[in-house]
């Protein structure tokens, strides 16, 4: 299993696998092939279903800048790896083809290709919840002790890093006001909800500020600003937004909420590593459910939760999104995805409270209800994943 660097990737949205990935996919490209005449690179499946909408053409014609090169959109034509796809031609000034290379946008900002699984090393010895479990339980061990010995103690300067970035695009989110671009004309809320918030107390405040710390990250990431992906840019305000509610209201240093995101790091891995975080793969459940799966552990583990109600809370923050589809309108990174970020934030909220009270047994395990996710995924139509063509996308009239 890879290291928890692949799942917190900091970069810029509005999306992990079409943005981030296609960009990563084209520079390694031009990395192999810099001198090349002219460059053709075609998109495909959900990559090109949605692309426009997730700035996918943006970020490939950036990182293509200054080159000669034609972009392809082929939406009906689906590869059988991965529906997100894009193939890459160098030619020379004859036009002769010096490389021909298909690469696989798989979430997250990952890229694979036929001949490979994953780009990065495994660091990981157990790639399953149960024996992470039990190792833990026989060297007396949190799973952030577990995520130390197998990263190295520079691992916490990394996680400092990603918190760091995380709370900025919570303060940026909270003072920023407009619209966010495209053709939805959605206006900011994380502003007014944060403003209200100052008019209640107790319980409907703190809920408030939840609302608008999730509000501002997820509105951040629409408009193309810096975010950590948690574990894509689509879900990626629903692990800041319950982190930083539990630092305001419940006064958590950052050395326990660092702590808390390399547990939440370690379920995000293994829902990656056995299932899929891809939209386009297995729906929205993958996403916003397995976000909730990490903030879910994660406050639990913050409020001295065993290791075994810590895996419950995960469990749940995934069982309660299954089938979840993943249908933005007009292809763009906001309706449904900001609401479904608050409310996922929400939900981790209690499903740690259910699980603290509880002695952690249950009956449906981590890791079954991970790859229940996987099959439910593949069993979904196409059109629910993120192909704009199914769902909520259909209400097109919304932007006019």
């Amino acid at each position: 299993m890879e290291s928890i660097q692949e799942i917190y990737r900091i970069g810029n949205g509005p999306s992990s696998s079409h943005t981030m990935g296609p960009k990563k996919a084209a520079e390694t490209f031009l990395e192999r092939n810099p001198n090349a005449f002219r460059y053709e690179v075609t998109l495909y499946g959900s990559l090109a279903a949605t692309g426009k909408g997730h700035l996918t053409g943006v970020a490939i014609e950036n990182a293509f800048a200054d080159k000669q090169m034609k972009l392809n959109w082929e939406s009906s034509t689906f590869l059988k790896k991965h529906p997100n796809a894009l193939n890459l031609k160098a030619y020379d000034n004859e036009d002769t083809l010096l490389d021909d290379w298909t690469a696989y946008s798989v979430g997250g900002g990952a890229i694979i290709d036929d001949q490979s699984e994953l780009e990065t090393k495994h660091v990981y010895e157990f790639t399953t919840m149960d024996d992470i479990l039990k190792w833990c339980h026989k060297n007396g061990s949190s799973f952030w002790e577990y995520v130390e010995q197998n990263e190295g103690k520079e691992i916490w300067d990394f996680l400092a890093e990603v918190w760091k970035t995380m709370q900025d695009a919570i303060k940026r989110g909270l003072n920023t006001e407009g619209s966010l671009p495209g053709g939805l004309k959605l206006p900011r809320k994380a502003h007014l909800y944060s403003l209200k918030a100052k008019n209640y107390s107790g319980p409907m405040k703190k809920r408030a500020m939840l609302y608008a710390f999730a509000l501002a990250v997820s509105e951040e990431n629409a408009g193309g600003g810096e975010i950590v992906t948690a574990p894509t840019c689509g879900a990626c305000g629903v692990l800041p937004a319950s982190l930083n509610y539990y630092k305001k209201f419940y006064k958590f240093e950052d050395k326990a909420i660092l702590k808390a995101l390399a547990t939440a790091g370690l379920i995000g891995n293994l829902v990656k590593t056995n299932a899929s975080i891809s939209g386009a793969e297995v729906g929205c459940q993958g996403e916003v459910g397995t976000a909730c799966a990490m903030a879910s552990g994660a406050a639990t583990q913050l409020h001295g939760g065993s290791i075994h109600q810590i895996e419950y809370s995960a469990e749940m923050g995934l069982e309660h999104h299954l089938g979840l589809t993943c249908d933005p309108v007009l292809g763009l990174v906001q309706i449904p995805c900001i609401e479904r970020n608050v409310f996922a934030a929400a939900r981790a909220l209690n499903h740690n409270t259910y699980a603290l009270l509880s002695d952690g047994r249950h009956r449906i395990s981590f890791d079954q209800v991970t790859k229940t996710m996987l099959k439910t995924g593949h069993d979904l139509p196409k059109m629910y994943k993120e192909t704009s063509i199914g769902g909520l996308a259909l209400y097109k009239g919304l932007a006019e």
